[in-house]
């Protein structure tokens, strides 16, 4: 019996085979000395680029590319600090005229203070970027209704929030997440919200296909090594789910039968 999730159970994305099933972000670093030590300890295959904040083509400014080799990373273009439909297509079309990039995270924000997703404008640009094309994972509410109509438009992954972004307070609502697991036939994966190595695995216990997180890593007093705890957290959390947790009883069932006794 092979007891080892890494080699056979991959993360599929977009038709692509993916090891590792955490995803992390590359901004809040101190440097990129540090950004690419962490994405390393980490072992994500992964990671994420904020278009709108970081450089990515300008050869004059250190360029994260020269850190985080493209042939080791799939580089996942994001749209964090848009707030329109128009401006997070724009910026990854953008990032495909840069890159080459068409695997991209979509996220368009509701306001400032929660940054919150605004579903109505993430629907509209998701249907946009499919049509011209793009493979989509959307950053979205935890709400089962919102995550079916995205997965009926053609999105290529679902990430509902845990909690809101750079909180983290973990997984706020267990029951959207679950549900949402078991309605979606395209991955889920917990994006947002998560604070430490506990939080990941209960994501991936709740059978999520995979957990992004960014501040959890970078703002840890030691971002290395808390990148290695989320690495084995999210194994763990994958291995419990496949095994099947114990059923859970209202009264004590004694380890040892009570039977017999001398």
């Amino acid at each position: 019996m092979n007891i080892m999730v890494d080699s056979s159970d991959e993360l599929r994305v977009a038709e692509r085979s993916f090891s590792s099933r955490l995803l992390i972000g590359t901004g809040k670093y101190r440097d990129f000395e540090e950004t690419a030590a962490a994405a390393e300890a980490s072992g994500a295959d992964i990671v994420t680029v904020a278009v709108r904040r970081v450089n990515i083509s300008n050869p004059g400014e250190p360029v994260l590319m020269d850190y985080l080799d493209p042939s080791r990373f799939t580089y996942l273009p994001n749209t964090a600090g848009c707030f329109t439909a128009e401006d997070a297509v724009r910026t990854l079309r953008l990032a495909r005229e840069v890159g080459g990039w068409d695997l991209v995270k979509l996220e368009v924000l509701w306001d400032h203070a929660t940054l919150y997703p605004n579903m109505l404008e993430t629907l509209t640009g998701a249907e946009i970027l499919i049509k011209e094309g793009f493979k989509v994972m959307v950053y979205c509410s935890d709400d089962p209704v919102m995550a079916k109509r995205l997965e009926d438009i053609g999105v290529h992954a679902i990430m509902p929030l845990g909690a809101p972004i750079g909180s983290g307070l973990g997984i706020q609502n267990k029951v959207g997440i679950r549900l949402i697991v078991e309605q979606s036939s395209v991955p889920v994966l917990v994006d947002a919200g998560v604070g430490t190595a506990s939080d990941a695995s209960e994501a991936m216990e709740l059978g999520c296909d995979g957990v992004l997180m960014n501040t959890a890593i970078a703002e840890a007093k030691n971002p290395v090594q808390m990148a290695v705890a989320m690495r084995y957290a999210v194994k763990a959390g994958r291995n419990a789910y496949l095994a099947g947790r114990m059923q859970r009883k209202l009264y004590a069932d004694p380890s040892s039968p009570l039977s017999g006794l001398i």
